[in-house]
């Protein structure tokens, strides 16, 4: 469901009704006639509708995390928000950049749209920027030939759906000034080399078991899951383009199983 294309056309319509009563319906009206309902209520919810169509187009937008890809940064059914204009004033609807405000960063947390499905909206985080050289080798992440900074931290137990019990290794890990933690699972191999799709510019990436080399084309971007090991992300669908960002997600504004962490940035 396009939420908003459909907030859209709600706020086009009860616009539509509200110019016509106003600078038309409301001069013929008696002062004492009632309003019908067909024109009550659209004019009474257009204020309701800009106003959210507004603030969820260029300010914040919310979203609910539905997978376990991101683990342990952000748990399935977190509620975030989404900053809108942090990588660009877009135009809603058709996500056309007007204004470039400034370019997603290394380490953050994005909200884009699927490429192989834009109607499908995913997370996860920023590893590669245009021009960056990425190996992920014995997993381990390497940008432009430097390694990432990694260091244990303990272990991270959860039940993955379909009841599976998953123990796994809990890693304090360092993208630019971004520290965050990951985890990895020793006995799964870097990537599933049966999952790898073809996508725009596969040329750029070369795969074998220890993992993949990948050059991050121009107005592009590469995308892992902190959960590297149970994370569909940039290894097998490919580069995200810069026309399919929505924002940078960086606060968890409910939980219904865990009030503790509500206000909680995301790092």
């Amino acid at each position: 469901m396009n939420f908003a294309l459909i907030l859209f056309l709600l706020l086009v319509a009860t616009g539509i009704v509200t110019a016509i009563d106003r600078f038309l319906l409301r001069k013929r009206r008696p002062a004492d006639a009632r309003v019908p309902w067909y024109i009550e209520y659209p004019v009474s919810f257009f204020p309701v509708i800009l106003i959210v169509f507004v603030l969820r187009s260029f300010l914040v937008e919310p979203f609910k995390i539905p997978s376990g890809s991101m683990l342990p940064t952000l748990l399935i059914g977190d509620f975030i928000l989404v900053n809108k204009y942090t990588y660009g004033i877009r135009l809603p609807v058709v996500n056309l950049k007007l204004l470039d405000v400034s370019p997603p960063q290394r380490g953050e947390v994005m909200v884009f749209r699927y490429p192989e499905d834009t109607s499908l909206d995913y997370i996860k985080r920023v590893v590669g920027v245009p021009g960056d050289t990425l190996t992920y080798k014995g997993k381990q992440l390497y940008v432009n030939d430097k390694q990432v900074p990694v260091a244990p931290d303990g272990s991270y137990n959860y039940v993955e759906a379909g009841l599976n019990y998953i123990s796994a290794q809990r890693l304090s890990e360092k993208l630019n000034d971004h520290a965050h933690s990951i985890l990895i699972q020793p006995d799964v191999p870097p990537v599933q080399l049966s999952g790898v799709r073809q996508f725009p510019f596969r040329d750029n990436c070369v795969y074998n078991d220890q993992g993949f080399t990948c050059k991050v084309p121009p107005g592009h971007y590469f995308l892992m899951g902190d959960n590297r090991d149970s994370s569909s992300d940039s290894r097998y669908w490919g580069f995200v383009p810069d026309r399919n960002i929505v924002g940078k997600a960086f606060m968890i504004w409910w939980n219904f199983d865990e009030l503790k962490r509500i206000g909680k940035f995301i790092e």
